[in-house]
């Protein structure tokens, strides 16, 4: 299908933004922030330039009404989410010697049932394994404060790139348009369908991430739960993660409410809880939030999570629905066959 120049074209920028994505992800990740955050403002932005309002007054208010509520939320709930992680960092060694011998003593309870060497073999390689994420989450934690002049630089470069991208919106994408191929129907067609998806998609995880996360403390905090801050927005976080997120954070849950209250009530009242919080965001919010976005079958999006999260990490697994998304846009998009062109010249007969 390559004689079709309009495919050339875009299979052109899609190979070029998958190279520059590639190797230069790490050099674009302020600008990829910013992209984010305009996909996120821009509706409040657009709302008060149709009401009057000149555009760059507007964007500068909305970005600083937003910075505000984030500062301002930042500040009330960091100091308390980073006391309980280092709270928690500090009683994690406590939490897998209680587990061990629970399991360890598993075999004596129920012999018939349950082989001791076994149950041996499996708390070593599971020791071994949480004390390697432990020991990653610790250098994760100092590597990030020696990149606070990073951080610095980004809280600078981040908030100006998002004014630009709101206020001149229309002349940016003119801009880029320019250096565009002028055959391009089927990137303005794939064009269309993406850039709708990927603001109901962003907007409608932000929320998901407010309302899961927020629910989650809710419930944790009236159960007494500890680490009800830190969890709360473990939960909340882990909804970026299609699927995946919410089996991996179930196991602090678990492990924090074993702890704490052993096999009792109280602890089957937290799973139920937060399974009925799952159950909620997957079949309530989820639908509702992303009726546009999210048209994919469920492993499609695993797949997607998988190989894009393997590709780019964070961004690839925050991206993974909208770049899937994309896939089937340019699938649906990209020629299935070419129309035959009929000779409409009289042909001539030898006399």
């Amino acid at each position: 299908m390559f004689s079709d120049p309009e495919a050339v074209a875009m299979a052109l920028v899609l190979v070029i933004g998958f190279v520059l994505l590639y190797f230069f992800g790490n050099l674009l990740a302020p600008l990829l922030i910013a992209l984010v955050l305009a996909y996120l403002l821009d509706w409040p932005v657009s709302f008060l330039a149709n009401h009057g309002f000149r555009r760059g007054f507007a964007s500068a208010l909305v970005l600083l009404i937003f910075f505000l509520i984030a500062t301002f939320t930042v500040l009330r709930i960091l100091p308390t989410v980073w006391g309980q992680g280092m709270n928690l960092l500090s009683e994690y060694p406590v939490m897998l010697n209680s587990t061990q011998q629970w399991l360890e003593s598993l075999p004596q309870q129920y012999p018939e049932f349950i082989d001791g060497a076994l149950v041996e073999s499996v708390v070593d390689n599971v020791r071994t394994r949480l004390m390697g994420v432990g020991e990653q989450l610790l250098q994760s934690s100092l590597s990030s404060i020696i990149n606070l002049a990073t951080v610095l630089v980004y809280s600078v470069l981040v908030p100006l790139m998002v004014f630009f991208m709101l206020s001149d919106k229309q002349v940016l994408l003119n801009s880029v348009s320019r250096f565009l191929p002028n055959d391009r129907r089927l990137l303005t067609q794939v064009w269309s369908e993406m850039n709708g998806q990927v603001i109901n998609y962003i907007r409608g995880k932000a929320i998901e991430i407010l309302l899961v996360g927020g629910a989650s403390y809710i419930v944790f905090a009236i159960m007494d739960l500890r680490y009800s801050a830190l969890l709360g927005v473990l939960v909340g976080l882990s909804v970026l993660i299609p699927f995946i997120g919410a089996f991996a954070v179930t196991l602090p849950v678990a492990m924090v409410g074993l702890f704490q209250w052993g096999l009792s009530p109280q602890f089957g009242y937290l799973i139920l809880a937060y399974g009925i919080i799952q159950v909620i965001d997957g079949n309530v919010l989820v639908p509702i939030l992303f009726s546009e976005a999210v048209n994919l079958h469920p492993l499609a999006i695993i797949v997607a999570v998988l190989v894009f999260g393997g590709l780019w990490g964070f961004w690839g697994v925050f991206f993974a629905i909208p770049l899937a998304t994309l896939v089937k846009a340019v699938m649906n998009a990209w020629p299935h066959h070419i129309e035959k062109v009929e000779d409409n010249e009289p042909s001539t007969s030898a006399e």
